[in-house]
């Protein structure tokens, strides 16, 4: 008898659930990111293209390898990766040449942990010269980290701007809603 493509049940098999695979992030979901593509580097690490809620100007999305330290929010340096193509694209030309192994998948830091990297990322942003109005998207390259929802974040930065408004400010939005954070500059000295 000639081999077939398909055979055919003769007794009821048991469905076929397959492992689950942590090392390769498949089923990692930290809060507050909307994980689109996976891209697997030449030694096992996994590449993510991913982005969170929408924000007031609309959806953009981030790189990061889960092997190394790569991790980008822009293409060409200027201009945000807004499209999950451009994303992917990014994230196939690391995976291409990257020889990262995979490593553990980050833990879910515990709020203290999450309010420092915070205060990191405003202070990375705070400028001497001029006012800087924060945008949630700041924080992209902080979600895998941070494993935290937009709402946390923003109650973190109201908070912030209550207890140090000389640093961060918060006023209602002037078109929309929601709240509008700006770092103020460095004091002259």
């Amino acid at each position: 008898m000639a081999p077939t493509l398909f055979r055919t049940r003769t007794a009821p098999e048991s469905e076929y659930t397959p492992e689950p695979w942590p090392e390769i992030g498949e089923t990692w979901k930290p809060e507050g990111v909307i994980v689109s593509q996976r891209f697997l580097g030449l030694a096992g690490a996994v590449v993510l293209v991913y982005t969170a809620d929408a924000g007031v100007n609309g959806i953009d999305y981030a790189v990061a390898c889960l092997g190394c330290s790569f991790r980008t929010r822009t293409k060409d340096r200027d201009y945000s990766i807004t499209t999950e193509q451009a994303g992917g694209e990014i994230a196939n030309a690391h995976a291409a040449q990257c020889r990262a192994l995979p490593r553990d998948l980050p833990t879910r830091p515990d709020d203290d942990t999450a309010r420092e990297i915070v205060r990191r990322r405003l202070h990375s942003e705070r400028r001497s010269d001029y006012d800087v109005t924060v945008y949630l998207t700041s924080f992209h390259l902080d979600r895998l980290a941070l494993q935290r929802s937009t709402e946390w974040i923003e109650e973190e930065l109201q908070s912030l701007a209550d207890d140090q408004p000389e640093i961060l400010t918060a006023k209602p939005r002037t078109y929309g809603t929601g709240t509008e954070f700006t770092i103020l500059r460095f004091p002259k000295n």
